[in-house]
């Protein structure tokens, strides 16, 4: 390793950051050359990662390339625990083995992404699970509940007088240790990590270790362009979703959050992505191309190019010229038999909030009956607008502009 080109440097340090801390070391041990131990955990509370998730792992990506080494800690400890607080049901206790299960889907999608010859990826339960009381009440010895206190989300909480419990005061505790247990030279998290990677820093040089430089990514908005992206805010492009889906959700994004997709997930040239924001800024160019240009990246890099012009062709086809997709799925009567009213030879009387639920066209009733209040549900091109109807068999029910499924006699 040498020292590094002053583009190269600006990419790293510029590109796709929120803060370095402190910054002038971070550029100052990338210049002498020795690989650096980068760290970054995440919690397998859940089985799939999104572009949320990609924005940090691309940096990492940048510096493996680099020649740096990634450690990824895998929450496994703390994530048997749950969410001590009870105000997530997104968090709940996990097995040993559905976190283990979990992690390995994870592997398999962080490797779409960052290099596994320079990662390896370790369990907190290697060190946590050999703790002893002894070590918790030590652990805790560093800090006070006063500094805990200016935390955002528990000053906030402390104010307005909500319970805290102190399982939750120990997290920041538990993630800062994960440094100390690796040697971690610099963490990655979002803007919302940073009391946590804050004190891994600080409880590293209260042991006796260079404390780690803290690196810290922005929040990509979701599909709403508002909420930071997350999979309880239903708001996600999963990295796993179809190219279809994948598309679909690029192309239904707010015109303004383009510009930040393309600087925190691509690697668009910086004139370009200069021009691409004055044109959606001033509206001298249509928003819809440059999402189908991002569509098509984000296609190709987790699927295939191939992929990627499918998807576009498909949603050319369907959502701007209003026609059928080329393949649609099929429901047979015994399927749907919950909402059928009636039948004769050609087809079926059926509840169609019902329909539409057992089919997956809406994931409940009311949201069935607002699509349809929308004039956004068709029975083969015909809006429909009463709760009962008619279905012939071969019909196609649409709702909304991109859920079709095909009835049939089987």
């Amino acid at each position: 390793m040498s020292t590094i080109d002053s583009n190269t440097l600006r990419k790293i340090t510029r590109r796709g950051v929120a803060e370095i801390i402190p910054e002038n070391d971070f550029i100052k041990r990338l210049n002498e050359g020795t690989p650096l131990r980068l760290k970054m955990g995440f919690d397998p509370s859940k089985p799939d990662l999104h572009l949320g998730h990609v924005v940090g792992l691309k940096k990492l990506r940048q510096l493996q390339d680099l020649g740096h080494e990634l450690t990824l800690i895998v929450g496994d400890w703390t994530a048997q625990i749950g969410d001590p607080s009870g105000q997530s049901d997104t968090r709940s206790m996990l097995t040993a083995s559905e976190v283990q299960q979990n992690a390995e889907t994870y592997m398999q999608q962080f490797f779409k992404i960052v290099d596994p010859e320079k990662t390896k990826a370790v369990y907190q339960s290697e060190w946590f699970g050999n703790f002893s009381l002894t070590d918790v009440i030590r652990l805790t010895s560093f800090f006070t509940v006063n500094q805990f206190l200016h935390r955002d989300d528990f000053s906030k909480r402390y104010a307005t007088q909500k319970p805290i419990a102190v399982t939750e005061l120990l997290y920041p505790l538990l993630q800062a240790y994960d440094s100390v247990a690796i040697k971690a030279d610099v963490e990655f998290g979002g803007t919302d990590q940073l009391f946590n990677l804050m004190v891994g820093r600080e409880l590293q040089e209260k042991m006796g270790q260079d404390p780690q430089i803290v690196f810290l990514m922005p929040i990509l908005p979701g599909t709403d362009g508002v909420r930071r992206m997350g999979k309880s805010l239903n708001n996600y492009i999963a990295i796993e979703d179809s190219p279809k889906d994948m598309f679909g959700k690029i192309m239904s994004l707010p015109d303004e959050v383009i510009p930040l997709y393309f600087e925190l997930l691509t690697d668009l040239p910086e004139p370009e992505l200069e021009h691409l924001t004055t044109s959606i800024e001033q509206h001298t160019e249509n928003p819809m191309d440059f999402k189908k240009k991002l569509g098509v990246e984000m296609v190709s890099w987790f699927h295939s190019p191939e992929a990627a012009i499918t998807a576009n062709a498909e949603f050319e086809r369907v959502i701007q010229r209003g026609q059928e997709p080329e393949e649609i799925p099929e429901v047979s009567i015994a399927e749907i038999a919950n909402s059928i009213r009636d039948q004769n030879a050609d087809g079926v009387l059926v509840d169609v909030l019902d329909l539409l639920v057992i089919t997956f066209l809406a994931k409940s009733k009311s949201e069935a009956r607002r699509l349809m209040s929308q004039n956004a549900i068709e029975i083969d091109g015909e809006r429909a607008s009463e709760e009962t109807s008619f279905v012939r068999f071969g019909s196609i029910i649409r709702a909304g502009r991109r859920r079709f499924v095909r009835v049939v006699n089987t």
